[in-house]
């Protein structure tokens, strides 16, 4: 139990030993007391008057004598009005750092085989471009929150569905056809991802400058132009015939996308994101054009006078939705649903998470509703996990323009960055382990940066901001991290991490071990309410805290045998507890900076 629930626990225990009502103990959840009063935790006791019948500040001296006698880590209290404040027997902190170094799992809950099963999809690439710095947030917003839900006790499934299929990879496709001469990774020296997104801006700009001649030779409007666009027409031609297994068009298709496979391999690597079952569009397409030419048998679905089938939602209070073109070929939804089918259909899922950015809130309101519609009964409980869009200084991002920030270059820059600002740090390194910790910090700054916002809100990502070692950055926390382990190598055989401690903590000392104790609190609320933030911002909090006691209590000076101890020993914990959160967020230590 955490302090709050002891003390909750024991004021309701007091309400009804002292007056005969019994009282839910949330309700008097305490919180920290403020600074200008005597104690650590404060209960509000104006809701227990109509139980007491007597003024506040009586009903709280009763309540605080009560819990004095009865409740253990109570050493002593104060009643100002009504607001009771209670200070903490400081063998509480002593004993509860003994648990805490007891439990290696600390914070952490352990799952079950009847433990929910959580699926959560992330990355969702297409196959026509490298992934960029929208897919990063992404793919690291989806890694953390699957470890966090794993640290909250259920078991986890993380899942990526790869649109491998439609017009865009038909684009690139094309433009590699009739402008890229053979090139392959291999004879150009380049990433696949990164050479067939390429050819996808490359068609973007053939594409363009036909539509303009076409807008200048006829005299007709930009979308009127696009519509005569020969080299789209040849696009969607190219489409039709991979539904219908053209077996030219597939052989080039399997070719190229094998090449954007391993691109995309090699930066989730690098990232250190993966997955446990990925999902290809190109299988799960026609799962959904089943379901889909299903309903519309039923009377679930309609067809227009061109062929094409839609949805009316209107009764949900939304729109009509296009689920198959007029030509046969079908769209997002349409695969979404066959993917949803076939992951109930391989895993006997209890939630179902896709973490997908905030543009796509309309498509999956409107997929929760086709499913249910479909006769899946947990369709309408799937979750969007809706983000906020990542943004640059020097504005958005567009992929057919080729401005992306690319995700690999962006790696190779916070690397390199880490590199140039830690040289000092660094300089007693060899050049191995120079590089090393370059990439964990160069990482470390990276994630911590784009994970410490709430995920529900846009952001502005600035490299330069995300490297400082001061301030709420993820190399000043790793940087706390390396400081302790570098005073635990200093102690060397003077600390025993088994030797129990002695004498009770100060009130510094209490004040870290509550924040370590709070990570429990942090590791939960982070899973309810779907938050890395919440754990980025609590290790920002918990690094500040220990340099202030670092900075207050020279350690090594310390000629106290048992006050040495006590202080390695916490100095050990909070390494652990910062190395702990920081692995949910799915940031690597260094042992030395």
């Amino acid at each position: 139990m955490t302090i709050e629930e002891i003390l909750a626990g024991g004021a309701a225990g007091a309400v009804k030993a002292l007056y005969g009502v019994d009282t839910d103990p949330a309700t008097l959840t305490p919180s920290a007391t403020k600074k200008e009063f005597e104690g650590d935790m404060t209960i509000v006791v104006f809701p227990l008057l109509k139980a007491s019948r007597k003024a506040p500040e009586a009903t709280a001296n009763e309540i605080g004598a009560w819990m004095v006698e009865n409740v253990p880590a109570v050493k002593s209290f104060n009643a100002v009005k009504g607001f009771l404040n209670l200070t903490i027997d400081r063998t509480y902190w002593r004993d509860l750092l003994e648990q805490i170094a007891a439990d290696p799992e600390f914070g952490f809950r352990k799952a079950t085989s009847d433990s929910p099963l959580v699926m959560v999809e992330y990355s969702s690439p297409n196959t026509n471009k490298p992934l960029h710095l929208g897919h990063v947030r992404n793919n690291l917003l989806g890694y953390s929150l699957a470890c966090i839900l794993e640290a909250n006790g259920n078991r986890v499934v993380k899942t990526n569905i790869v649109n491998d299929r439609g017009i865009h990879i038909c684009k690139s496709m094309l433009a590699w056809q009739k402008w890229g001469d053979g090139a392959t990774p291999e004879s150009t020296g380049k990433k696949g991802d990164h050479l067939i997104g390429d050819f996808y801006v490359a068609f973007d700009k053939h594409f363009k400058d036909e539509v303009k001649s076409i807008m200048e030779s006829e005299n007709i409007s930009e979308d009127e132009a696009k519509e005569k666009s020969p080299l789209m027409a040849e696009a969607r031609e190219m489409l039709r015939r991979w539904e219908q297994n053209d077996p030219e068009v597939r052989k080039l298709w399997e070719m190229m996308n094998g090449w954007v496979y391993a691109g995309f391999d090699e930066t989730y690597r690098r990232l250190g994101v993966n997955f446990d079952k990925i999902y290809y569009e190109s299988d799960t397409y026609l799962e959904g054009k089943d379901l889909v030419l299903g309903g519309l048998e039923e009377g679930k679905m309609y067809r227009k006078d061109d062929g094409s089938v839609w949805a009316d939602l209107t009764p949900d209070g939304l729109d009509h939705k296009l689920l198959l073109r007029a030509d046969g070929t079908s769209v997002y939804m349409t695969q979404d649903i066959g993917t949803a089918k076939l992951r109930y259909q391989d895993y006997p899922i209890d939630k179902m998470i896709y973490v997908v950015g905030n543009e796509q809130n309309y498509h999956f309101q409107v997929l929760a509703l086709l499913l249910d519609r479909l006769g899946f009964k947990w369709g309408k409980d799937l979750t969007h996990f809706s983000y906020g869009m990542v943004e640059l200084p020097e504005g958005k991002m567009k992929s057919r323009e080729g401005t992306v920030v690319d995700a690999d270059d962006l790696i190779d820059t916070m690397i390199a960055g880490a590199a140039e600002t830690g040289a000092d740090r660094f300089k007693d390194m060899s050049e191995a382990e120079k590089a090393e910790v370059a990439r964990m910090v160069g990482l470390g700054a990276l994630k911590y940066f784009l994970l410490k916002v709430d995920p529900r809100k846009n952001m502005l990502f600035n490299p330069k901001e995300s490297i400082d070692f001061n301030g709420n950055t993820g190399p000043f926390i790793q940087y706390t991290y390396a400081r302790i382990r570098s005073v635990l190598r200093k102690a060397g055989a003077d600390y025993n991490p088994e030797a129990p401690l002695a004498g009770t903590p100060d009130d510094k000392e209490a004040v870290l071990i509550r924040k370590i104790d709070d990570f429990r609190n942090v590791v939960a609320e982070a899973g309810r309410n779907y938050s890395p933030a919440v754990v980025a911002n609590y290790a920002y909090d918990l690094a500040k805290e220990y340099n202030q006691f670092y900075h207050d209590y020279p350690i090594m000076r310390e000629t106290d045998d048992d006050i040495r101890h006590r202080r390695l020993k916490l100095s050990d914990i909070t390494a652990r507890t910062l190395k702990a959160a920081m692995s949910l967020l799915g940031i690597e230590m260094p042992e030395r900076m």
